[in-house]
């Protein structure tokens, strides 16, 4: 049985706000909080905050020289979790196949471009020893502001032109192999065809940072971008239904993911194949989470070029576990981090893990398939 999420998608997005609001103030001092169920494996559901009373939580015991990641969650070495990811463009189309170093990304944002291409912004953030990262291309200006998003050190092989006055404008630490980084950043894989091929890998990744002086320390005042369930923890669902498979709609690759009971991950499907790396012996993709982020747009001017809101608010879907909750998402100004809410106004906390996430375009959010 298929489930289409967005239907009438003005509609909805209102009745949600609406749904948002109610449930930050509508709870009574008198309310409790929901026991929480325990599977046999004992993992414990969050049940959401239900007043302004409750008590801070104990704070986790921190295995020594280790951190929580910002990217996934999980625990890391304190001098990989404290540094500055890498955000690389990667191209997808057809005549880019096979793409190399996702199965290394922590997070990966897919967004449609030109003539419904789609094209990856992958963050990694151990990759000092990826042998191969690609093909690279351009950017475009929602790009810029996903990499942002999780204080990036941004790699991109040019850019369209109403891109340009955000990559360069001081908000974002570009290597941009058009403007002189070709040499000592990037390098062509043999065998590629112009203009797909453009690779990079971990050496190259860390000569350029330093050649260029960026800092790989996070700002001070960055605290992450999601939040995650504690070890042993499920994410707080109200109102999930199950999704076993998750078909986003893209015209052009196809995709979709099918949901593993074993393991626990989303498996990457396109062009009607599994999706692989195969500079990692030929590793399929799989992802812990999943979101689903539909956003307005418009052209730039008489252009292909693409404007696409990532500001302001909208809907979408957060799906995990084999399951799915509707959600609604706000951006914390231009150049701020997305937050997104359950149907009951707590902002969502994902699982420990690899995340993707899609970016849908109002007008085709209805091809969005997930399947129960």
């Amino acid at each position: 049985m298929k489930k289409k999420w967005t239907r009438g998608l003005r509609t909805g997005l209102a009745l949600m706000l609406v749904a948002v609001m109610a449930a930050g103030c509508g709870k009574k001092a008198e309310e409790t909080t929901v026991a929480p169920e325990t599977t046999e494996a004992e993992l414990v559901t969050l049940a959401p905050p239900t007043t302004e009373a409750e008590t801070e939580p104990e704070t986790e015991a921190c295995p020594d020289g280790m951190v929580r990641s910002y990217l996934t969650g999980e625990w890391v070495p304190e001098e990989i979790g404290r540094r500055r990811p890498v955000a690389v463009m990667i191209s997808n189309v057809k005549d880019a196949q096979p793409t190399y170093g996702l199965s290394a990304a922590d997070v990966v944002y897919e967004a449609p471009g030109e003539a419904s291409a789609v094209r990856f912004v992958a963050f990694f953030e151990q990759y000092d020893d990826i042998q191969e990262i690609g093909s690279i291309r351009s950017a475009r200006t929602y790009h810029a502001f996903f990499q942002k998003e999780f204080e990036s050190i941004f790699f991109h092989y040019g850019q369209c032109e109403y891109a340009r006055p955000y990559l360069e404008g001081g908000m974002c630490d570009c290597v941009n192999g058009v403007t002189g980084a070709s040499e000592w950043a990037y390098h062509s894989m043999p065998g590629r065809e112009q203009p797909h091929h453009h690779f990079t890998n971990g050496e190259e990744i860390k000569y350029a940072i330093e050649k260029l002086g960026y800092s790989t320390e996070y700002p001070e005042s960055y605290t992450g971008h999601y939040q995650f369930v504690k070890d042993g923890e499920m994410p707080y669902m109200p109102g999930a239904t199950p999704a076993n498979k998750v078909s986003v709609g893209y015209v052009s690759n196809k995709p979709w993911f099918e949901y593993n009971e074993g393991d626990g991950l989303y498996y990457r499907y396109q062009f009607e194949a599994p999706h692989v790396d195969v500079g990692n012996d030929d590793t399929q993709l799989t992802y812990k989470n999943i979101i689903i982020q539909v956003c307005d747009y418009e052209h730039y001017y008489d252009t292909d070029y693409l404007n696409i809101f990532v500001h302001g608010e909208g809907v979408g879907q957060f799906i995990t576990d084999g399951k799915v909750i509707p959600v609604t998402w706000k951006k914390d100004g231009e150049w701020g981090v997305t937050h997104y809410y359950d149907s009951e106004g707590n902002e969502i906390k994902l699982n420990q893990g690899r995340t993707w996430v899609c970016i849908v375009r109002t007008e085709r959010a209805n091809r969005v398939e997930i399947t129960e």
